[in-house]
């Protein structure tokens, strides 16, 4: 079977809020932007005739690694507390940068909820080499959390 992860679609709260912080911190750009009517039947959130907003953000793949962001316009869903951690049910967020400190600035200058700031860790990677990293960690401003990594170096065990 041959499936592909094409996109992630997560519902925010803030439409124009969530686009600034998703172009700033990760660099993303607009590839869609559609307003939806529900049918009540695929999503399984809100009910039919509700009217939606869904944007589709592009990294620097054509076709994988694509965020959705979907916002409830009439009548505006209700929304939960926003999460200050990670449990059952959230997702972590992987991404590959070229300067996860810049996005650290990008995202402390948005007021963005920091978990850790840029720090070094290494680990044994699937090959067994060593990979040497700088990595930031922190949430959006739904509260879905990212953990941003940027190889330094592989270096052999």
């Amino acid at each position: 079977m041959g499936n592909v992860i094409k996109r992630t679609t997560l519902i925010v709260r803030d439409m124009e809020r969530s686009i600034q912080w998703y172009q700033a911190v990760l660099g993303l750009s607009i590839w869609f932007d559609k307003p939806f009517t529900l049918s009540g039947v695929g999503l399984a959130a809100g009910k039919a005739g509700d009217v939606t907003r869904l944007v589709i953000l592009q990294a620097e793949h054509d076709e994988i690694g694509m965020i959705g962001l979907l916002q409830w316009v009439d009548p505006p869903l209700p929304a939960p507390e926003i999460p200050t951690g990670v449990s059952y049910g959230n997702p972590t967020f992987v991404v590959a940068s070229d300067d996860a400190r810049e996005c650290w600035r990008q995202a402390r200058e948005l007021g963005t909820g920091i978990h850790a700031e840029p720090h070094e860790w290494s680990t044994e990677g699937a090959d067994g080499r060593i990979k040497h990293f700088v990595s930031v960690s922190l949430f959006d401003p739904d509260g879905h959390f990212y953990e941003i990594n940027q190889v330094l170096k592989i270096t052999d065990p």
